[in-house]
């Protein structure tokens, strides 16, 4: 595939991609929580902290919407996030925050999963070249 959009991206990788927008959508959500929670003892922290998510937030969203149109490179920072996803879930198992790990691992899984379903590493692979 290249630039153009594809109608026939494979399930796992629509499905990874939905997942990762979803990310996206929560991260620049916290920013905006944090933006709204700004205090005058702590205002260099959260704006720091409210711009990282929001970066953090659209860079995942732009490459989840990239990735379905078959750019190859996008696959790389999706696959970091969910990365950091598991290791965030495996700090916070144990006690009142288990719920929040179990989520974090579980959809960090299935994207790992998605983008690496052989029809989506197909799909991402341009005509002739293989793994």
């Amino acid at each position: 595939m290249n630039n153009e959009t594809s109608p026939s991206a494979p399930p796992p990788l629509v499905t990874a991609a939905s997942l990762t927008g979803v990310e996206g959508l929560m991260m620049v959500a916290l920013a905006l929580l944090e933006l709204s929670s700004l205090s005058g003892s702590r205002v260099t922290m959260g704006l720091t902290t409210a711009v990282f998510f929001a970066v953090f937030g659209v860079l995942l969203i732009a490459c989840a919407w990239l990735v379905t149109r078959g750019q190859t490179w996008a696959r790389g920072p999706i696959l970091m996030a969910q990365l950091i996803g598991l290791g965030l879930a495996w700090n916070l198992r144990g006690g009142q925050t288990t719920p929040v790990a179990i989520g974090l691992a579980v959809v960090a899984a299935i994207v790992i999963a998605g983008l690496l379903h052989p029809a989506s590493v197909e799909a991402l692979n341009p005509e002739g070249e293989r793994s």
